[in-house]
């Protein structure tokens, strides 16, 4: 009875962030299986149930983007979950692009009416459906709702020949994977789908990038499980492009991305006095002491 009292508050907590887990779809999940192995769409919920999954009253909680990696699928489960919260006395604040997690907000405050030096207004706030009648909106988010405007489904696509250049992905077992054999045409727009854990990314990132990773670009990773890739011929180079972030530290921005920054420290690093000290562009990094202003420490103010 004492280890029951002493463990009722943990107890508590692991039930609710439990059932929330179990809410949003992710009750085929074992304690054993490692997080690397994750999905995104599955991560993405299990940070949710470690914010969220514990029920807390008169709280704001501030979501961006909740939805990113989900299937569909797991969206109406995520929207239930945060109705739940709302009932519980808290107010949700979320930041969407999804069309069915604004449909079923209750009020809606829009931005615009574009991005950059042309953003940064207010076009349209208010309840729903009541923001749905307003006339003059210049809203691009409410022409979308609304179907004044829509992205067409392309009325002709490109054929695939039966003599077209494949990559072919043979017995693939990684994680979930059930022996797959995938045949992928080349020099075409190839799509992945399915729900949220079915073996999406194990399969595109897994197995096939690691391998070409290793061939083309001198890696060294785990390749997941797979009998053979054939095709490489066809292939001279690989690049993954993922939602890791787009630098080592918080001051990285576009400029560092694209490489700019290292033609103005080759530029500091070729002036007579640092070649006299002998300085590298490495010096001349925001993050390094001496190369950088003291003064703002590299802020840039």
């Amino acid at each position: 009875v004492v280890i029951l009292e002493i463990a009722e508050t943990p107890l508590r907590e692991i039930k609710n962030r439990l059932k929330f887990m179990i809410d949003v779809g992710l009750d085929y999940l074992t304690l054993a299986r490692k997080a690397g192995t994750l999905s995104g769409g599955e991560s993405q919920r299990i940070r949710l149930a470690s914010q969220i999954g514990s029920r807390l009253v008169g709280t704001l909680y501030i979501l961006d983007e909740p939805t990113i990696g989900l299937h569909q699928k797991d969206n109406a489960k995520l929207i239930k979950t945060l109705h739940n919260l709302r009932d519980l006395g808290n107010t949700i604040i979320v930041v969407e692009h999804d069309e069915e997690t604004i449909r079923s907000s209750d009020y809606l405050v829009d931005f615009g009416p574009a991005a950059g030096v042309h953003g940064g207004k207010i076009v349209a706030s208010g309840p729903l459906p009541e923001i749905f009648a307003l006339k003059n909106a210049n809203s691009l988010t409410l022409d979308y709702l609304r179907r004044k405007k829509s992205i067409p489904v392309p009325v002709k696509r490109r054929t695939i020949t039966k003599n077209h250049d494949y990559l072919k992905i043979r017995g693939a077992s990684a994680n979930n994977l059930k022996n797959l054999n995938v045949d992928i045409p080349l020099r075409r727009f190839t799509a992945v789908s399915g729900v949220s854990g079915s073996g999406k990314s194990t399969l595109v990132y897994d197995v096939i990038y690691k391998a070409l990773a290793n061939k083309f670009n001198g890696a060294a990773y785990r390749v997941g499980a797979h009998k053979a890739i054939l095709g490489l011929e066809y292939i001279n180079r690989v690049i993954n492009i993922d939602q890791s972030p787009i630098g080592r530290t918080p001051r990285s921005n576009p400029a560092t991305y694209v490489g700019a920054w290292t033609f103005v420290r080759d530029l500091f690093a070729g002036t007579p006095d640092a070649r006299v000290r002998g300085y590298k562009p490495g010096r001349f990094s925001f993050n390094v002491p001496g190369g950088r202003c003291e003064n703002c420490e590299g802020h840039g103010v």
